[in-house]
């Protein structure tokens, strides 16, 4: 959920479907849609986001990926087969997704692990380390294969949710993104790095870490099924 080059165009379309009271569906590249009653936001679907099903949760989890993704909006007038409990205003999805970035930077300033796989650093740098019960069952799931989102959609979760879940678990340095190309296993015992030097360098793929310590994996697994 980075600062999105669509945004502006999306809700500039949105805010002009609203003033003319149009209805209809509001395309977004190959990512998603927005479907508008009357002027209003009444659904919006997003491939990063399959699978919830909680309004407006879902529908803001889907919009915030959509104001971002990149793309000219197609808009295609006509009725619209779903409704919404809530219908929601441009505005109020300018306001949300701005909510939703501040937590997001405030937990970690970066978005690098925002739609990358990631997977549990091996060595944790501090003595004592607080989980919530999201990052718990993310550190247990992270296999270096699946986004935050599709960690969502796994766990049965919102995206938002994990995403800032993940952004805490990076602050930690207890996961790192894995890059395009690069493998989560590791390369060898001198390729390996510190956590928390270069967690987020964008410079090289993190070809060079141990893979995940399934000691402490088992031991937070245990945990959970004492709560």
């Amino acid at each position: 959920m980075t600062a999105p080059h669509g945004a502006g165009e999306v809700l500039r379309v949105l805010h002009g479907l609203e003033r003319d009271g149009r209805s209809g569906v509001l395309r977004v590249g190959d990512v998603g849609s927005f479907e508008v009653a009357g002027g209003a936001v009444v659904h919006a679907e997003c491939r990063y986001t399959a699978g919830e099903w909680a309004e407006p949760i879902a529908l803001f989890d889907a919009a915030c990926f959509l104001l971002g993704a990149e793309g000219a909006p197609r808009f295609a007038e006509g009725p619209v087969s779903r409704g919404a409990a809530r219908p929601v205003t441009a505005a109020t999805l300018a306001c949300e997704l701005r909510r939703r970035r501040d937590l997001l930077d405030a937990a970690w300033p970066s978005a690098d692990v925002d739609a990358a796989p990631v997977v549990p650093v091996r060595r944790v740098r501090r003595q004592r380390v607080f989980l919530t019960g999201l990052q718990a069952e993310i550190l247990l799931n992270a296999d270096g294969r699946r986004t935050p989102a599709e960690l969502a959609r796994d766990l049965g979760r919102t995206v938002f949710g994990c995403l800032l879940s993940v952004r805490g678990l990076a602050a930690a340095s207890l996961v790192r993104a894995v890059r395009p190309g690069a493998s989560a296993e590791p390369a060898g015992p001198a390729g390996r790095r510190e956590p928390s030097r270069d967690l987020f360098d964008c410079g090289t793929p993190r070809d060079g870490w141990a893979p995940a310590d399934h000691q402490l994996l088992e031991r937070l697994r245990a945990a959970l099924v004492e709560l």
